[in-house]
């Protein structure tokens, strides 16, 4: 890699990272807003216009606090839980192509990471495996009953809801062919959205990734009446506020990876041609803007529905959630499978 490209990548990687950390911060904020306006509230609605710099005032206020540790608990993990926690979060992201190529003087460009990887949702489930390390460890690192608990709810949570997740996306590669996330939205350009398709495996997705992102009605790790706050219990200052936005990060990209695999990515128009029917090069500018903002609307929608149906189900018990996740979830996705395999033999 030439020092050049080592500058691109770098500062690439700069934006998205930042990017990222701001839109997690407005995440909630808007999970704030959507909670007053479900029960007839205001919200946030002093610190700025309409309450818009209320994110800012609380990551200073998180800045400014006091990082308590507990005499017991082993500083080192205690410090390390948050950051793998925020960096697995923020890793994936560099992994979804959120924008198609741009025509350059006759080179083809992309104006966000997006790397051609060709084991790009193997990547994504990986990544998405390892951030539970960081909820576990900051629940044994506290020291505290309530904070091990809570990690030892998400580590049999993550283990029990990811086999339906990874069969449920084993569906639309039976029918693109390919765990490239470019070719999966090149493919439903060309053809449609996998969501029509696939709609049952679109559901059993959402289902999993609130479990994954352990959002209500799965928030057991941190159920305030059993568990006080969880894996976090013991956290104060940016620490709390790091684990704080590895959440809604990772909605954020459950949301982004959804819409990549069944809603057509950064394709506008179902079953149509972007680039005819609005009259510009499928390479151009203004066709990659289109798209962009296409993805990200597609993205912010499916984190609106993360945020309602936090505020409109009750918490699981956790007998509830394990039945779900084992004898629901699994045999309905490996049915998904069976029947996904047998319509692409049968049907081509």
């Amino acid at each position: 890699m030439s020092t050049t490209d080592l500058i691109i990548v770098l500062v690439q990687a700069g934006i998205l990272v930042n990017l990222m950390l701001v839109a997690a911060a407005y995440m909630v904020l808007a999970e704030r807003k959507v909670a007053a306006w479900i029960q007839n509230r205001i919200g946030p609605n002093r610190v700025g216009p309409w309450g818009l710099f209320q994110s800012f005032a609380d990551v200073i206020k998180l800045y400014l606090k006091e990082d308590v540790v507990p005499a017991a608990a082993d500083y080192k993990f205690h410090l390390l839980a948050p950051i793998i926690a925020i960096g697995v979060s923020v890793t994936v992201f560099a992994v979804i192509p959120f924008t198609p190529p741009v025509d350059i003087g006759g080179t083809l460009y992309t104006l966000t990471m997006t790397p051609n990887m060709n084991i790009g949702v193997l990547a994504v489930l990986a990544m998405t495996s390892v951030g539970v390390y960081g909820v576990a460890l900051a629940g044994w690192s506290s020291n505290n009953k309530y904070s091990l608990m809570g990690g030892l709810r998400s580590s049999a949570q993550m283990i029990s809801y990811e086999l339906s997740m990874g069969l449920a996306i084993v569906g639309v590669v039976l029918i693109a062919g390919t765990l490239n996330l470019v070719d999966f939205i090149t493919w439903q350009s060309e053809n449609m959205w996998l969501i029509f398709l696939q709609p049952f495996g679109f559901i059993l997705f959402l289902i999993t990734a609130l479990a994954e992102t352990n959002r209500a009605p799965f928030d057991l790790p941190e159920a305030e009446p059993e568990l006080v706050g969880g894996y976090h219990t013991e956290y104060s200052g940016m620490k709390f506020g790091l684990l704080y936005l590895a959440e809604y990060a990772n909605i954020l990209a459950s949301s982004c990876i959804m819409a990549a695999l069944y809603l057509g990515g950064w394709d506008a128009i179902p079953f149509l041609d972007d680039a005819a029917i609005l009259g510009f090069p499928a390479t151009s500018i203004p066709m990659v803007i289109i798209g962009h903002v296409a993805f990200l609307s597609k993205a912010f929608a499916l984190v609106f529905v993360f945020i309602w149906i936090r505020w409109s189900l009750p918490r699981f018990r956790y007998d509830q959630l394990m039945n779900l996740g084992w004898k629901i979830l699994l045999p309905l996705a490996l049915a998904n499978v069976i029947l996904t395999g047998l319509g692409v033999y049968f049907f081509n």
